[in-house]
């Protein structure tokens, strides 16, 4: 009977210590785990024939490269510009450009590396090609350009992406090492365009035949429109949309003229004297948004607000201060004419 009892909790030892004792995170039968759905692609509309130029010109070289490309794409084209302003990055042998180097060199992951920069008004997942243009820091992508590209990283997924790069005589290989390590994700589009000064003279040809060799299609569904208040123009790439395209249809027969005053420390509207169909939905504005509110009135904003109305397009390279500038906010009415080519 002694031995029976000495078998039987040896047994009930054995049963007990050998219960499931599974880790938290297992993946076996009972403790089955699924996968949270995923949210959906916010890529999915975006025209892939759609061209954006963004560029960064310290000395206006490759500002000119841009407007040219832009010109002969009828691509979108935005300005990254320094938060800082006035800045000589190559006063005392470029000490200030080498120092912003350096410290991105130092800690490439750390954003607080990169030089600040003013915001964009760009939206990248409208497009589906991007074309960067950037001038050479000392056998480096400036380090303007570079905070851009860092700080966006994530949206140049899956585009297809070119480099063109600007220099006085150095080769741009650092350039290209430098493009790489900070769009890991997106898909370059053929080779780098090297515009240096002793080819300068030749920019219409080489960037023709470059467009040729990148397989790059002049973009056919960009409206531009010119917005005129006084003696000053700015150019407004419009959104996808049908009152867009009413709007722009009916400029095409003429100019609109109308005359806008200050709202709500934010905006500068009018009423334009015709009626255009509405894609309302709320969103919340950005200094150089063009909106339409019920159907009749177009405000140019120069701050944010949370509404349900029609974003018609965007001010190009549009920062706040240019746009309060420009519809001279806080000082009155004023007369707009809008136009196109």
């Amino acid at each position: 009977m002694k031995h029976l009892l000495l078998i039987i909790a040896s047994l009930l030892f054995t049963f007990c210590s050998s219960k499931d004792e599974k880790p938290e995170n297992s993946l076996l039968p009972d403790n089955k785990q699924t996968e949270e759905p995923q949210p959906e692609n916010p890529n999915t509309e975006t025209n892939n024939d759609k061209i954006l130029i963004v560029f960064y010109s310290y000395t206006s070289n490759c500002k000119d490269i841009a407007t040219s490309l832009s010109t002969l794409l009828n691509a979108d084209i935005v300005e990254v510009t320094p938060a800082e302003k006035d800045l000589k990055y190559e006063a005392d042998n470029y000490a200030l450009g080498t120092q912003l180097l350096n410290k991105i060199k130092s800690a490439p992951d750390d954003v607080n590396s990169y030089p600040s920069i003013d915001p964009l008004t760009a939206d990248l997942s409208l497009y589906g090609n991007v074309i960067v243009v950037t001038p050479l820091w000392w056998s480096q992508m400036s380090a303007i350009m570079q905070s851009y590209l860092f700080r966006n990283a994530d949206a140049f997924k899956d585009k297809k992406t070119a480099l063109i790069v600007s220099s006085h005589s150095s080769g741009i290989s650092g350039v290209e090492t430098d493009a790489k390590r900070l769009l890991p994700q997106t898909s370059w589009l053929g080779k780098s365009l090297w515009i240096n000064n002793s080819n300068r003279n030749q920019l219409s040809s080489l960037l023709e035949n470059w467009i040729t060799e990148s397989n790059l299609k002049k973009s056919s569904n960009t409206m531009k429109i010119n917005i005129t208040i006084g003696d000053k123009t700015m150019s407004a790439t419009l959104e996808n949309n049908s009152s867009s395209k009413a709007l722009y249809d009916a400029l095409q027969q003429s100019a609109i003229i109308y005359e806008a005053h200050d709202y709500g420390d934010f905006e500068k509207v009018g009423d334009l004297g015709q009626t255009f169909p509405k894609n309302d939905k709320n969103i919340t504005t950005q200094p150089g948004d063009i909106i339409l509110y019920q159907g009749n009135n177009l405000c140019l904003y120069y701050g944010e607000n949370t509404w349900n109305f029609t974003k018609i397009g965007t001010i190009d390279n549009a920062t706040q201060q240019s746009v309060k500038d420009f519809v001279k906010a806080g000082n009155g009415n004023v007369t707009i004419k809008l136009s196109v080519e």
